[in-house]
């Protein structure tokens, strides 16, 4: 049934709600417009230059990672043989000596032996924001007086940091086989790109892990990494202040791909220990699997009783499969203050100390 012509809206009420509409978020702009010029006048620094801000981050992090890493078709990228100069440098800018070698293996001092001690693992293994001879590594070599290899890449998660073991095991034929990593390896294993670098990955086939996404793609141009909303409101000064405030930066300027959902990693990389399982039958070699810990376990209880839940259980399907596992964090806790065995996000030379000195035990 039809309403009443007095019942029904007229064209002129409609009207009405529309320039109200309109005038809403027309003042909406207006102010956000105020907001953006004011924030940007007070700082100084971008009233009269308007970037993308995260086609300027992956660009500079492009450039950088260009510089110390080459491409490699099997594990993403490797750091580049023949760099020399600073590390990573990190929010506070700390820039730390490094060296590399043949391989990607970063230098740890002078100790030759025919069977040498291989070390893998993530950005804690490489020694960010630490020079050369104070990565644990290189305290393991001085430890030991065997030689050591490091071969830890920053940003690896726990399934390249497997395939780097059998990489190296096979042209080194070390005697031992140190595997290092941490809780956020295990998520990165659900990744197929991370920090603007694609990766390889494993699929479950069957009963058994299977190695996906190679060969590894080249680096993508950043300018073809941006969503709809980040070639937008990556040039809002305004957007990219209350991010950071909101410590949210990390995923709006990071180019991450997701090809398994959240919460599979634990399974995929309890699977990855039976590959190291057969590397140790196939190599003859030790395999000891050691968890170690990012600073922030030690300021958030929650955030550090899921790392710990993560490792644990990564560990426990390492002891499963027949390899030596040490876990770090109460050797860490048993410290007086265990935030000072870091440089901001990594260990220092004192923390890698104590690293080292548990797997020098677990050796002898």
């Amino acid at each position: 049934m039809n309403k009443p012509a007095a019942q029904r809206p007229s064209s002129r009420s409609r009207g009405e709600w529309l320039k109200r509409l309109g005038l809403i978020l027309a003042s909406i702009v207006a102010t956000l417009l105020a907001l953006e010029i004011g924030l940007r006048a007070s700082t100084g620094g971008y009233l009269f230059a308007w970037p993308n801000f995260v086609l300027e981050a992956r660009t500079v992090l492009a450039d950088r990672d260009g510089s110390r890493f080459v491409h490699d078709d099997r594990l993403g990228y490797v750091p580049r043989a023949g760099y020399a100069g600073p590390g990573y440098s990190g929010p506070g800018n700390i820039a730390a000596g490094v060296t590399i070698e043949a391989d990607g293996l970063r230098r740890t001092g002078s100790a030759l032996s025919e069977a040498p001690i291989l070390a893998v693992g993530d950005s804690f293994t490489f020694g960010d924001e630490v020079k050369d001879g104070e990565t644990w590594p290189a305290e393991l070599e001085h430890l030991t007086g065997r030689q050591v290899l490091n071969g830890g890449v920053s940003g690896y998660g726990f399934d390249q940091i497997v395939l780097r073991a059998e990489q190296l095991a096979d042209k080194y034929k070390p005697s031992a086989i140190v595997v290092s990593f941490i809780a956020d390896d295990i998520r990165r294993t659900e990744m197929r790109r991370l920090w603007s670098a694609d990766k390889p990955y494993f699929v479950m086939s069957g009963d058994k892990p299977e190695l996906a996404g190679v060969p590894v793609p080249q680096r993508a141009d950043p300018r073809t990494t941006l969503s709809f909303w980040q070639r937008t409101l990556g040039y809002s000064y305004l957007f990219d202040f209350i991010l950071r405030r909101l410590d949210l930066l990390h995923d709006w300027f990071g180019d991450h791909i997701r090809v398994h959902p959240p919460g599979s990693g634990p399974q995929i990389a309890c699977r990855l220990t039976e590959r190291l399982a057969e590397l140790q039958r196939r190599s003859g070699a030790k395999v000891i699997v050691i968890a170690e810990y990012d600073p922030v376990v030690w300021d958030d209880p929650a955030f550090a009783a899921e790392q710990r839940r993560l490792t644990g259980g990564l560990l426990a399907c390492a002891d499963k499969n027949g390899l030596t596992t040490i876990d770090a964090f109460e050797a860490l806790a048993a410290t007086a203050k265990p935030r000072d065995l870091y440089v901001l996000w990594h260990m220092n030379q004192t923390g890698n100390q104590l690293i080292a000195k548990l797997v020098a035990e677990k050796l002898r």
